[in-house]
């Protein structure tokens, strides 16, 4: 399931759990039913790990794992499992993050419905889209904007449009986790027959959007203050900074022909993540009483 992985998909969830809360407590919105905001962000962790699993799958069958891949262990390619177990493994995780769902849409409206196919094609289907080099958009709009938006939804019964802005920061660092993977893989992605936006854009360009996939983010958080959406309490993030320059300093040692300092960037960027998102889940929490 890539626990490892998980905080992109529980951040962001996390991320507009606390926005919900700092709306709550600020007044904006009257009615929040905290329970099922809970369900939300399991469901989120749940769609991910089913995604994950699937994807395993698929990138063992495409030859896209490898014994000689870097990164995390590949439970397939290692001999642990069989291919199809895994993919059994996978759908029946998906048909329980479906089942939530469905108990979720019943207890809140039809908007949910749209988010959570959404979500469903991006956990069943993820593969196709790195046929053809849309992974890192798809991500972002799964993980960086609708998981947001359906827990609010959830807990408000509202469409709060706003919380997508709040969670795009987080969204974009999850996006880097992706593009920092795919800059490692850029050989064995295109042996495999898959499309990257890292191979279209070669290794320096790919690390100059990692970079600014990593500003950004903090740039985000400013324009949500200035917005008035955050409190200024938000650049409580930046006690992450010097996690996110010494990610910086690390990928711009590396190059096409020395990946080892870039082995294990994603996974230091899903720290980034979780140290990120935490601090601005905390930063909501805290301000309204301030």
């Amino acid at each position: 399931m890539h626990p490892w992985f998980w905080p992109a998909s529980g951040a962001p969830a996390l991320v507009a759990f606390s926005y919900a809360f700092y709306l709550y407590k600020t007044g904006a919105i009257a009615e929040v039913n905290w329970g099922l905001g809970v369900l939300a962000v399991i469901g989120a962790i749940v769609f991910q790990a089913a995604g994950n699993l699937i994807s395993e799958y698929h990138d063992y069958m495409s030859g896209t794992d490898r014994l000689e891949k870097t990164g995390p262990p590949r439970m397939i390619v290692q001999g642990y499992f069989i291919p199809k177990t895994v993919l059994i493994y996978g759908y029946i995780v998906l048909l329980i993050g479906i089942l939530l769902g469905i108990f979720l849409l019943i207890r809140t409206g039809l908007p949910l419905l749209f988010i959570g196919i959404i979500g469903v094609i991006s956990a069943s289907i993820y593969n196709r889209f790195k046929k053809i080099a849309m992974s890192d958009v798809v991500i972002f709009i799964t993980y960086g904007l609708c998981i947001a938006l359906g827990v609010t939804y959830v807990m408000t019964s509202e469409l709060i449009w706003s919380s997508m802005l709040v969670s795009t920061p987080s969204g974009l660092l999850i996006t880097a986790i992706l593009h920092a993977n795919n800059i490692r893989d850029v050989e064995l992605d295109r042996q495999a027959d898959i499309k990257t936006q890292a191979m279209k854009l070669g290794h320096e360009g790919s690390l100059v959007v990692y970079q600014t996939l990593v500003l950004t983010a903090y740039l985000g958080i400013a324009v949500a203050v200035m917005l008035g959406m955050l409190h200024p309490l938000a650049f409580l993030v930046l006690l992450s900074f010097p996690f996110a320059i010494k990610n910086i300093k690390r990928s711009k040692t590396s190059s096409s022909n020395n990946l080892e300092p870039i082995q294990f960037l994603d996974l230091f960027t899903a720290k980034l993540l979780t140290m990120f998102s935490v601090l601005l889940a905390v930063a909501n929490f805290i301000a309204p009483f301030i």
